[in-house]
């Protein structure tokens, strides 16, 4: 049986009992290069981009959960992969002096969080090396990376979560909260979110007493991902209802659903960046080329002259375009571009554009950025959910003519391993 566990814990709080401790090992265990529940004496060297743990034993690397570079620990084998091995946590010898005690019970069972074992300081810098290593070993460049912005909020920021609960067994609810670390089907029973919002935590308390009373009932059937969106109406489980955030002095309107950054305390802070970013090229035209509801383009409005937002969603634009009209901001345009044709209808002369590209997780498609890279604007502003991807797609800007202009990562996520980025590029004059 695994555990995840925090510094130095004792067998009771992990849950060990003589049972667990028999070292009985899965079907498919593979033993080599370690037989199962072996235990090492290690040294952590690094984090990966997930938040795990990196230490080597003659060369061979060993992941473990919780635990801060420079850390001695003693860990516990459990999956052994053709290339590294897998480690649970079992006790820190000498601990970091940047360990704290974590401010969730839940932490090290929940895979919502996996920097709570931290202060946020370091938790700062080790985001800020991550974005400094995957641009050198995906991107092929060497950039000084500068702390990420952030905002002073750092539990009781989210805005949006989405728990979840299996089928009810004998008329029992079961977990009804987050899935487990490193689990793609256990979920783990949580009462609270220490990163969401009070009064999202109150309707997750609710929503659990309603569902088991149904399943007590016998009229809950089925296992649910729910919805609870943190808004200016309140909190809201349905996906449909439009609800409202203001970012800065503008106000947004958008279904609950949708896509919306959920951290509204350190969401101005990216905003205000990019839009610093955008308008500091003095140029008069805007792109929002991947718009949404129209964040980044009404949020810049004031800063240009006039700003056109593409987005192949129609609902997307619909909502855009009321937003606009919500901030009274007469120089937004919007259209619905199709995804192979997507600056054919843009009005603006390139070396007058600067764009403003926000991708999903994913990064950019290889058919948006041909079709950038044929309308050549002047500046581009790159925001980026996943450092990785955006990587990726940098080594494509440079071989198409641009140059890194700014580069800032931005912490929307506190306790947890995400980063934003931003890049700004800027096209290089050409010679002759």
């Amino acid at each position: 049986m695994r555990s995840f566990y925090l510094a130095e814990p004792d067998e009771a709080s992990l849950g060990i009992t003589s049972s667990t401790m028999e070292s009985i090992a899965p079907k498919k265990f593979n033993p080599d290069p370690f037989p199962y529940h072996h235990e090492l004496e290690l040294t952590v060297e690094s984090l990966t981009n997930l938040g795990v743990g990196v230490a080597k034993v003659d060369g061979w690397v060993v992941m473990v959960h919780f635990v801060i570079p420079g850390e001695r620990i003693r860990a516990r084998i459990y999956r052994n992969h053709k290339n590294y091995s897998e480690a649970d946590l079992i006790k820190v010898i000498e601990a970091s002096p940047y360990r704290k005690q974590p401010s969730c019970e839940y932490f090290g069972k929940c895979g919502g969080c996996q920097y709570q074992h931290m202060t946020y300081a370091h938790q700062l810098t080790w985001k800020s090396r991550h974005v400094t290593e995957v641009m050198e070993k995906i991107g092929g460049m060497k950039l000084e990376v500068p702390t990420p912005l952030h905002s002073q909020k750092e539990l009781r920021y989210r805005s949006k979560i989405t728990p979840h609960h299996q089928k009810p067994r004998q008329q029992q609810l079961g977990s009804f909260g987050f899935l487990a670390v490193a689990r793609r089907n256990q979920i783990v029973d949580i009462e609270s979110c220490v990163i969401a919002t009070e009064a999202i935590n109150e309707e997750f308390a609710h929503q659990r007493e309603i569902r088991q009373l149904e399943a007590r009932k016998g009229k809950l059937k089925k296992g649910a991902t729910l919805l609870l969106r943190h808004s200016m109406e309140g909190v809201t489980t349905q996906s449909q209802d439009a609800v409202t955030e203001k970012v800065g002095n503008r106000i947004f309107q958008f279904k609950a659903g949708d896509f919306f950054q959920n951290n509204p305390y350190a969401l101005p802070v990216m905003v205000e960046h990019v839009v610093e970013q955008a308008a500091s090229s003095n140029l008069p035209n805007l792109i929002d080329a991947y718009c949404g509801s129209g964040l980044f383009s009404i949020s810049a409005a004031h800063e240009f002259e006039s700003v056109l937002g593409i987005e192949i969603s129609e609902s997307s634009i619909k909502w855009a375009k009321a937003n606009a009209a919500l901030n009274q901001i007469k120089n937004c345009n919007y259209i619905a571009g199709d995804a192979s044709e997507i600056f054919s209808n843009v009005p603006f002369a390139p070396d007058e554009t600067v764009i403003i590209i926000d991708p999903p997780r994913k990064g950019c498609d290889e058919v948006f950025l041909n079709q950038l890279f044929s309308y050549q604007p002047a500046r581009v502003v790159y925001v980026s959910c996943d450092p990785a991807t955006q990587a990726r797609d940098l080594k494509l800007f440079v071989e198409n003519n641009y140059s890194i202009r700014n580069i800032q990562p931005i912490d929307l996520f506190p306790q947890t391993r995400h980063i934003e980025n931003v890049i700004t590029l800027d096209r290089e004059a050409k010679s002759g």
